[in-house]
């Protein structure tokens, strides 16, 4: 685990992360920029892609703290808080920066409190329609990675044995995943239904909530600990990788209609987004199983995955920016030309902050902070 050479990128996973990020940019270009016509259902329903950008993280995350837990040196806090700080923040102070010291780069929408960004805040009570308002989502992921490790810890002290602690993080999760069905029901009913403004009140209390938007990272995480601690369950549901992968795109498939067919209505409001988890999850485990999405590595999903972070902070602002000068060359928002230098642009300007920001902090991070561990391995006595 101190080695400093990378890890190899797992084929399935690499092509998740790529549809995940695609599916963000698309959504979003129809958003704000085209119409709901311009990719189809793909851009409608592309709000999904953070969904599963949160069971990814979910899995890997927690696959990182429970490796590093079963160790003889164990978790340590710190280490872990600094390299998730180092691999996260540098992008995101960089395109703040751009926000605030750049007034042209907002295209004219309001700015909320920097506070309110560098505090991972902003989501709370966030009215849609201002600036960088897709922090959201890192807000949420910050918030997770700050407790998830504490919460392993405390978990693990408290369940004492080791059948104890898997029973209290078990029940932790049935937990959360059933309180945030109750949670988003009540919300709707009280805040969302009869409101004067019920598409503003659901996205507000509901979509950007923590609260309500656990479902698909504490999802991932049931994955790592079936990984680490249930190692015969963990083989059984790879070895049927082909299963998992027809069983998670049916679910998708059909959560996907759901959700297009009636978005705000309460019932999938309050069971759309297990759906989701569920879905998401088995397709993780078939990119992590022996069968296809693993093996078939997909042309530019690989770099896609890379970049994918530094893209999905970028793309939007870039779409928005370009909209005006195209159309004044008379290409329309919906035209090829129009979405086509879009995408190029999006993606381009996300492997610029990758490669000026992002990779030099993370090679910072592999030199000094190679691990989760609280020490570094011991060396072996080498003999004289």
């Amino acid at each position: 685990m101190t080695d400093l050479r990378p890890s190899p990128r797992v084929h399935g996973l690499d092509t998740l992360r790529a549809l995940a990020v695609s599916f963000v940019v698309l959504h979003h270009y129809t958003l704000f920029v085209g119409s709901d016509d311009t990719f189809g259902w793909v851009g409608k329903i592309g709000w999904v892609g953070v969904d599963l950008f949160f069971a990814l993280s979910g899995y890997l995350i927690g696959n990182q703290i429970f490796a590093a837990m079963r160790t003889p040196q164990g978790l340590s806090l710190g280490r872990f808080y600094a390299r998730r700080l180092l691999r996260t923040l540098p992008n995101f102070y960089a395109v703040l920066a751009l926000y605030y010291l750049w007034p042209g780069f907002r295209a004219g929408q309001p700015l909320l409190p920097v506070w309110e960004f560098l505090t991972f805040t902003q989501n709370i009570n966030l009215e849609p329609g201002s600036a960088f308002s897709h922090a959201w989502s890192l807000c949420i992921e910050e918030q997770f990675y700050l407790l998830l490790p504490a919460c392993a810890l405390i978990i693990a002290a408290v369940g004492g044995q080791r059948g104890g602690a898997l029973r209290w993080s078990w029940g932790a999760i049935a937990f959360i995943i059933v309180a945030g069905m109750l949670v988003r029901g009540v919300l709707w009913q009280e805040l969302v239904d009869g409101a004067a403004r019920p598409l503003n009140s659901y996205y507000k209390y509901i979509y950007y909530s923590s609260l309500c938007r656990l479902d698909e990272l504490v999802a991932g995480v049931a994955l790592a600990l079936l990984k680490n601690y249930h190692a015969n369950l963990w083989q059984r549901l790879t070895a049927h990788a082909h299963a998992a992968l027809a069983a998670g795109v049916a679910l998708t498939a059909l959560t996907f209609y759901l959700f297009l067919a009636d978005h705000y209505g309460f019932a999938m409001t309050v069971f759309g987004y297990p759906m989701l988890a569920l879905g998401f999850a088995l397709l993780i485990v078939a990119a992590l199983g022996d069968g296809v999405l693993r093996r078939t590595g997909i042309p530019g999903a690989g770099k896609l995955a890379l970049w994918s972070y530094a893209i999905y902070l970028t793309h939007k602002q870039a779409c928005i920016l370009l909209a005006e000068p195209l159309a004044a060359r008379g290409f329309d928002a919906d035209s090829a030309v129009a979405i086509g230098v879009s995408m190029v642009v999006s993606v381009l300007s996300g492997w610029v902050l990758f490669r000026l920001v992002e990779t030099p902090f993370m090679m910072l991070r592999d030199r000094y902070l190679p691990s989760n561990l609280r020490a570094p391995a011991a060396l072996s006595a080498q003999p004289r």
